[in-house]
């Protein structure tokens, strides 16, 4: 059975630019995964954010370099947030709210958990905390 992988924001802009420390490392689970006929979830939460850190950091050009990778691979698959999905993101923030965890790592836990997704292309150390496997934790190597 194909498995699915999360894709936070730092995985996607680590995906997207070549000059990442992490862009091996993310392109060589990305290529595994589709060989395998896994996909990759993302919500649109995390394209806001990615598209954000990529036009602060790239300019325009890399928000839409980022923006067309994912509208043109069929391996994404979108999930939109909606407000059934924002309600319970918001009661998880809230029951959260002693961790350093942002609205969008709660909504991007929220979604792992409904479709029971356990690792995530990110760097972020609070997927680990919130028990989640992060694949990019500690790769920089090219």
């Amino acid at each position: 059975m194909a498995r699915d992988l999360f894709v936070d924001s730092s995985g996607l802009y680590a995906l997207a630019d070549h000059r990442d420390l992490r862009h091996a490392s993310a392109a060589r689970c990305v290529s595994q995964l589709i060989k395998g006929g896994g996909r990759l979830i993302l919500t649109d939460y995390i394209i806001d954010e990615a598209l954000t850190l990529a036009k602060a950091r790239a300019q325009s050009y890399g928000a839409l370099r980022l923006l067309e990778i994912v509208e043109r691979s069929e391996a994404f698959r979108l999930v939109w947030m909606g407000q059934e999905r924002f309600e319970i993101t918001k009661a998880f923030f809230r029951k959260h709210a002693d961790h350093g965890y942002s609205f969008t790592d709660c909504s991007s836990f929220v979604v792992m958990r409904e479709l029971g997704l356990s690792e995530a292309l990110t760097t972020d150390g609070h997927f680990v905390e919130a028990g989640f496997h992060a694949l990019l934790r500690g790769a920089t190597t090219r």
